[in-house]
């Protein structure tokens, strides 16, 4: 049972990547949903300039407040002597929004810009939850695990990173709606694909992934897509025009795209995906029962890519290829060898017995946290009540 509410007032905080930014994204519309009309939601994002957020934001339903934060970088550099200032100034800026706005709930979803507004929130007294979308946990949520209410996770193996008494829940990662239940048929039209051929899909997330674009590149040098498949290729915008040129305008060259808005039609093009294996991307891979052949980003902090594709193996939904294999693997012939051999019939068979009947994440987080705003909201008015 959903408590009916008057107001809710929440501040999202995520951002940088899309892994951070849409799961913020699919749980705020959620609880819009949940809510309803008739109650008065305030929603506010906080982002950077340098973040997806900031390029998306005029299709975001919602107000961008920006922050003034960035990380360490890995290698020397001068720039690293401004963090702590960056930091101090960051944590001035979300005092400010937070003393502003008066959120019931702050939501962090990891990136740079989650830590000084999920840690302000704290020291202001003001309840906040966080959503760990990897198998290892991000910074933001290592060090605010005993400052919040909630964590959900996406993967039950980032618990044993946290602090036993942290208060955790395992939901998955959630997924925006507007991904999932696309139509195949206007899948095909849309991307001018043979109904009659089976479709691989390269996805390297919204910057693409350069060095397993040139391994499929140098896949399809070698002649390792037969007649029987076809290639839909999302490069990312920094490969898109090399990639053009190379293939150039042959009728039989493969669907190739920088970004696509339409994801649900993406994935219902596709017959399986060659991806990395980023949190998210896993999450709305598997919530359209795609198979996969995952590449881990060798770089990603704490290694948790590969930590994320290790746990998409175990449960029988994808097979992985080490990252310092990729240069000498045939990414195409895999796939192809992958359908030939039912491989891929019996991860999308394992892939819809996972989800059948089960929950989805968004609606179990956005569910938790209007219960958490409605706990709150209640304790509130007893207090007022007895004058305490």
């Amino acid at each position: 049972m959903i408590p009916a509410l008057r107001s809710i007032s929440l501040v999202f905080a995520g951002g940088g990547t899309g892994g951070h930014f849409f799961p913020a994204v699919a749980v705020a519309d959620r609880i819009g949903d949940l809510v309803g009309e008739a109650c008065e939601t305030k929603i506010v994002f906080v982002g950077t300039t340098r973040g997806i957020e900031y390029r998306l934001r005029e299709s975001l339903d919602y107000p961008l407040h920006l922050i003034n934060i960035r990380g360490l970088v890995r290698s020397f550099t001068l720039k690293n002597l401004a963090v702590p200032f960056l930091i101090i100034r960051a944590l001035g800026q979300s005092r400010s929004l937070l003393k502003g706005w008066a959120p019931d709930l702050v939501i962090g979803t990891g990136g740079y810009v989650s830590w000084p507004v999920m840690r302000m929130a704290a020291l202001m007294k003001i309840p906040g939850v966080l959503q760990e979308q990897n198998s290892y946990p991000g910074v933001a949520t290592r060090q605010l695990a005993g400052r919040v209410s909630r964590i959900y996770l996406g993967f039950d193996e980032a618990r044993r990173f946290l602090p036993d008494r942290a208060p955790v829940v395992t939901t998955g990662n959630p997924v925006r709606r507007s991904v999932i239940g696309g139509d195949r048929r206007q899948a095909q039209e849309h991307f001018k694909l043979d109904p009659a051929r089976r479709t691989i899909l390269v996805l390297g997330g919204s910057q693409g992934a350069r060095s397993v674009n040139q391994a499929v590149s140098r896949s399809l040098a070698a002649g390792s897509l037969s007649d029987s498949y076809q290639l839909l290729w999302q490069t990312g915008p920094h490969d898109y025009d090399d990639i053009r040129r190379q293939l150039g305008d042959t009728s039989g060259a493969p669907t190739v795209f920088p970004f696509e808005n339409r994801m649900d039609l993406v994935y219902a093009a596709a017959d399986m995906v060659i991806a990395r294996a980023g949190a998210i991307s896993l999450a709305e891979i598997e919530a359209n029962a795609l198979p996969a052949l995952l590449i881990p980003y060798p770089f990603a902090a704490g290694d948790h890519q590969r930590k994320n594709a290790r746990a998409s193996v175990a449960r029988g939904f994808a097979e992985m290829i080490n990252p310092d294999d990729l240069e000498s693997a045939d990414l195409i012939a895999r796939a192809v060898a992958m359908m030939d051999d039912g491989r891929v019939d019996s991860m999308r068979e394992k892939l819809k017995q996972h989800t059948a009947g089960k929950k989805p994440a968004v609606d179990v987080i956005a569910e938790d946290i209007v219960r958490l705003v409605a706990g709150k909201q209640e304790a509130a008015v007893d207090r007022t009540a007895t004058g305490t």
